[in-house]
């Protein structure tokens, strides 16, 4: 795509649209709230993980809305190179959320993520030249895995969360937490049922606070910390420190950033179908090198990875409301809340179990999402069922049994401490041996994947030749006695219902 096409051009893409400030900024601000919780699920986790304290995490957030906002006026606005021009809103990836809390556990700390997330980026970057070359080994089988691994590494975080988050604390697992994050996932499922489509899509949200405003009543939430700290503020670069690389905790995030790219042309491709505008080799390589770039920058401002958020292309839909000027002004609202950490410091004080209660739904939607993806696998004829199999169960192994893999060397521990890491490098490595290289692979390998989708299908009907009337044939328990009418018809175990035609 040449970034230079004339004005006349330019207005000729519908992503080019350019509707009044107002409604540009009421949508833009639409796109905000839609990915709002999604965007500080991330920096809670990691800094949860890391031990660090409200002020800390509400830094965290406030890194991770500044950065995502610088992140989606470069997809979206464009400069030449970088930005697909499309309307993308970028964020922090729950991709790299299971692996980085691996890093820290592993002992290296949030400065080890930084690190990872700055090498990995640089490598992302690089390759996205001839990632178009690289994306068939990412194939639904593999991507749908990970991404199905991803929301289950992650329901543990929901159920700590919903017991209080802190295992010391005397209240952790008590009947009021758990209660609390019930309600809340309550206040979730009934505003998806009852409400109207704006608010089923900001379910998350409302439930949040309306959860929060529960245990203010019962005295469960406190905010008094809020205050402490300026209220406006400008992104300390490298607030917790310069960024130390391991290796291990670099090829783990390498990982995460191949599923990123995969998923960002996804989305790329995809809104590109919804907005019904051209996309060729080169503007996908405009998205991903502006993904990259913007993760390699991230950490100097305390973030961590970006990528496209997909709920947002499904707000595209929805809306039908296609300028990209509309998500770039999503951007500048997302800059002015990382501006103001007081806005982090009032999320990291909502209670635990109110974040537990919502987790469920949040982490539950990613592996939901990933099954969907498995849904367009073609199984028939193929390995594919056992490697989604395998795949899937090797990368519960350290959700399962967190101490599996401790008595192996530390570089192998930290990249398999990752039910996401186990789960990628498996479903890679057996798709490339099965589905690539073909030698030795019989016609009929697999015998699950021979077998039917145990799916139950209606009953067959018929039509009566005496009445006209239409028989539905179930299965009967008792025989039939000889001479009884219909004798050979349920002689076969089944037995004609009659219903009226018609």
């Amino acid at each position: 795509m040449n970034h230079k096409t004339s004005g006349a051009t330019n207005t000729a893409r519908p992503e080019d649209e350019r509707l009044p400030w107002g409604r540009t900024f009421a949508y833009g601000f639409q796109h905000v709230l839609t990915m709002y919780g999604g965007i500080i699920a991330p920096p809670l986790i990691v800094g949860a993980a890391a031990g660090m304290d409200s002020a800390d995490i509400g830094l965290l957030i406030a890194a991770c809305l500044f950065v995502g906002g610088l992140a989606t006026v470069l997809q979206t606005v464009g400069i030449p190179f970088f930005g697909s021009q499309l309307p993308l809103v970028q964020g922090v990836s729950f991709s790299g959320v299971a692996t980085m809390t691996a890093i820290i556990a592993g002992g290296g700390g949030i400065q080890s993520v930084f690190g990872a997330v700055i090498v990995a980026s640089v490598v992302g970057l690089l390759i996205t030249p001839v990632f178009s070359k690289v994306v068939r080994f990412f194939p639904p089988v593999v991507t749908g895995t990970v991404i199905t691994i991803i929301g289950l590494t992650l329901m543990p975080v929901a159920a700590n969360w919903a017991m209080g988050g802190n295992a010391k604390a005397e209240d952790y697992g008590s009947v009021a937490n758990i209660s609390l994050a019930g309600v809340t996932l309550l206040v979730v499922l009934l505003l998806s049922k009852l409400g109207s489509a704006t608010v089923s899509r900001l379910s998350i949200l409302l439930a949040i606070v309306i959860g929060t405003v529960v245990a203010l009543v019962f005295g469960m939430a406190d905010f008094s910390s809020v205050g402490n700290g300026p209220v406006f503020a400008f992104p300390t670069p490298f607030a917790f420190g310069p960024p130390t690389f391991e290796l291990p905790a670099i090829i783990s995030m390498l990982i995460v950033i191949l599923v990123t790219l995969t998923e960002t042309t996804a989305d790329i491709l995809a809104v590109g179908e919804i907005v019904d505008t051209k996309v060729d080799s080169r503007r996908i390589g405009d998205g991903l090198r502006a993904d990259m770039i913007s993760s390699v920058i991230s950490p100097l401002f305390n973030s961590f990875t970006q990528s496209a958020f997909a709920q947002n292309v499904g707000l595209v839909a929805i809306t039908g409301i296609k300028s990209r000027f509309v998500v770039s002004a999503g951007g500048v609202i997302l800059i002015v809340l990382g501006l103001l950490p007081v806005l982090g410091r009032v999320v990291a004080a909502v209670p635990t179990a109110v974040l537990g209660g919502a987790g469920v739904v949040l982490f539950g939607t990613v592996a939901a999402s990933g099954i969907r993806t498995l849904a367009a696998v073609d199984y028939r004829n193929n390995m594919n069922l056992v490697i989604v199999a395998t795949s899937l169960g090797f990368g519960m192994i350290p959700i399962a049994a967190p101490t599996f893999y401790d008595q192996f060397p530390t570089w192998f521990s930290t990249i398999f401490h990752s039910g996401i890491s186990s789960a990628a490098v498996m479903a890679i490595l057996m798709n490339i041996i099965f589905n690539h290289i073909k030698a030795g692979t019989p016609d009929e390998p697999s015998v699950f994947g021979k077998a039917p989708p145990r799916v139950p299908r209606p009953l067959p009907e018929t039509k009566s030749p005496r009445t006209g009337q239409r028989a539905v044939f179930r299965k009967r328990t008792t025989l039939p006695s000889p001479g009884e009418p219909g004798q050979a018809l349920r002689g076969a175990g089944l037995t004609p219902e009659r219903r009226p035609a018609g």
